[in-house]
């Protein structure tokens, strides 16, 4: 009896587009064992989340087109199966968690709703029954009170709860396999962690093959068995788990490998994939002196004096009022915070979703006021300005937003983008001048000044947190908030923007916050690190500091929940060396 459950030989899909036709997926071939986890890696646009589409025969034709291949699944090749026999297979057999769990949650019904409809249409269990099923399901994917909670909408649920509700509609008719897209990318890396643990012990109760799509390496190590690397269409590489990460073989792999930030050694530079291979995909030679060289800790002196203070701020937002009007609840989302941030310096500001990190981020640039407390900007009280001295103060203190796409105008060209804010604070004499200056800009951020003229979707999303970083930096500032501004990105592109946002700080001194819920990422950019949980600032320190002694148990909780990068076999060796 064979081992393997799926296999994909010689698969080709292209999409026809008005640039001409696309080739997606060129000839691939992989195959997926029964009981076991393979994990499909690569950066935007390598062709791994049209591999998983192709599976579950979702690509749309028109404009798709599968050209070529087989995919064999218990003797049948599904690509030849008539969409009435796929529908009973799709959500039954093979089911697929969505990359995006609000997009691909209908915001209308409730999430009882929506897992017993698959219920009744897989299982035929009638609604009582399929209800009841439901709410075995949300405790079994750990939903706190999943009585009252299968009443609830998409919407009224956090983004971690609604990624336990599409795996719940996932697993619920206990599929032979499980392709999960994505399904961690946007999550603090506590829920990411509580996620991954969740797959791997619902693999073990249902004995189910996953195939876990990421275009990070670090999570891939801790879950799967076996790793399939694709770039640009191609699978560059394909082994077990422990020799991709002992011995990987192509460029490509050594550089995705190479990319993540490490906690226990910081190099002067974060690798990326272009210092392991040409753009044409041959193998270069990495600087060896990037990779020994260590960042070290940057003291804070006498030339980095305090540039910004927060004094006992809070920000409380009503969250229940009473029958006249007067509120009876408040959230808290900022709570009494006092910090310093000193000038030339990075402040890494961290904790989970909802616990404040960004509404003090906003709140400190008067894009939010606050409740109470006092923001000081070089001494003097911010919260106290308005008019022309509150324009002025927007000068010196830029935001760089998460979503570089609804940051901006996508009627306007970037080159007017940049300019905007230059025409509304007087920069540049002239149409020409900021034009250049434009240029000056977007060169200094990796980008090419032939580019100004384009449109925000003509890039991608690297290249439109570059864009945006130049639109920060159009009006001078002195100090930058960058608000999650490398989360949505590969691992690869966040590398290339950590380096950018470094070099940017040494040319012209700038100060930062660097807000983020990755503790390896704000460990490698910061300085200083400040922990939020629930709207409270739970301890402040150097980075080192609270890496190597952290002394709030939230601190430790965060700390211990950052994906590894190690092989589950290599663990296993290290915890018994005799083995």
């Amino acid at each position: 009896m064979s081992d393997t459950l799926i296999k994909v030989e010689n698969l080709s899909v292209e999409f026809k587009t008005d640039d001409g036709i696309i080739k997606a997926i060129k000839n691939v071939s992989f195959d997926i064992p029964k009981g076991k986890t393979v994990g499909l890696v690569g950066e935007s646009g390598s062709g791994k989340s049209v591999s998983s589409l192709a599976i579950m025969g979702l690509i749309p034709m028109p404009p798709g087109n599968i050209t070529t291949g087989s995919i064999i699944f218990e003797g049948k090749d599904l690509l030849k199966t008539p969409e009435s026999e796929m529908r009973k297979i799709r959500g039954n057999r093979i089911s697929m968690i969505f990359q995006e769990p609000m997009t691909s949650l209908n915001p209308v019904f409730t999430v009882g709703d929506q897992i017993s409809e698959t219920l009744m249409l897989h299982q035929k269990l009638n609604k009582d029954k399929a209800l009841q099923k439901s709410i075995e399901l949300l405790s079994q994917v750990g939903i706190p009170n999943p009585v009252e909670r299968i009443k609830s909408y998409p919407h009224e649920m956090s983004g971690g709860q609604r990624q336990r509700v599409m795996i719940a509609m996932a697993i619920a008719c206990e599929p032979d396999m499980l392709i999960a897209d994505e399904p961690t990318t946007a999550l603090d890396v506590t829920i990411q962690k509580q996620i991954l643990d969740l797959l791997a012990d619902l693999q073990k109760k249902y004995g189910m093959s996953i195939l876990f799509i990421t275009h990070d390496l670090g999570v891939i190590a801790d879950i799967a068995d076996e790793v399939i690397v694709m770039y640009k269409g191609d699978i560059v590489e394909k082994n077990d788990t422990e020799s991709i990460f002992t011995h990987p073989t192509h460029p490509y792999t050594k550089g995705l490998i190479a990319c993540r930030p490490n906690l226990e050694k910081n190099t002067l530079r974060l690798p990326t994939v272009s210092d392991y291979m040409t753009p044409e995909g041959k193998e270069r030679a990495p600087d060896e002196n990037l990779l020994k060289t260590e960042k070290q800790v940057r003291p804070i002196t006498d030339k980095n004096p305090v540039i910004l203070e927060i004094k006992n701020l809070k920000k409380h937002f009503p969250l229940q009022k009473g029958l006249f009007g007067n509120v009876k609840t408040w959230v808290k989302a900022v709570d009494d915070v006092s910090l310093k941030v000193h000038k030339g310096r990075t402040l890494g500001l961290v904790g989970e979703s909802g616990c404040g990190k960004t509404t003090l981020g906003r709140t400190i640039l008067r894009l939010i006021e606050s409740s109470d407390g006092q923001i000081l900007y070089k001494g003097q009280d911010i919260t106290q300005l308005s008019g022309e001295e509150l324009r002025e103060l927007r000068k010196k203190i830029q935001i760089i937003f998460q979503d570089p796409y609804a940051s901006l105008n996508p009627r306007m060209t970037i080159g007017s983008a940049i300019m905007e804010p230059m025409v509304i604070h007087k920069i540049g004499a002239n149409k020409k001048e900021r034009l250049e200056l434009a240029g000056d800009l977007i060169e200094k951020c990796g980008l090419d000044r032939s580019m100004l003229n384009r449109y925000p979707h003509e890039f991608s999303g690297g290249q439109r947190q570059r864009i945006c970083i130049a639109r920060a930096l159009a009006v001078k500032p002195e100090f930058i908030v960058c608000d999650e501004s490398v989360s949505a990105l590969d691992v690869s592109v966040q590398a290339q923007i950590l380096n950018l946002l470094m070099d940017l700080q040494d040319e012209f001194g700038l100060t930062y916050i660097f807000i983020s819920h990755d503790l390896s990422v704000v460990k490698y950019i910061s300085d200083e690190l400040a922990v939020m949980n629930k709207g409270k600032l739970v301890e402040m320190a150097d980075c080192e500091s609270i890496y190597r002694s952290p002394r709030d148990p939230y601190t430790k909780k965060l700390l211990e929940a950052i994906p590894k990068g190690i092989p589950k076999t290599l663990l296993v060796k290290q915890q018994s060396p005799q083995l």
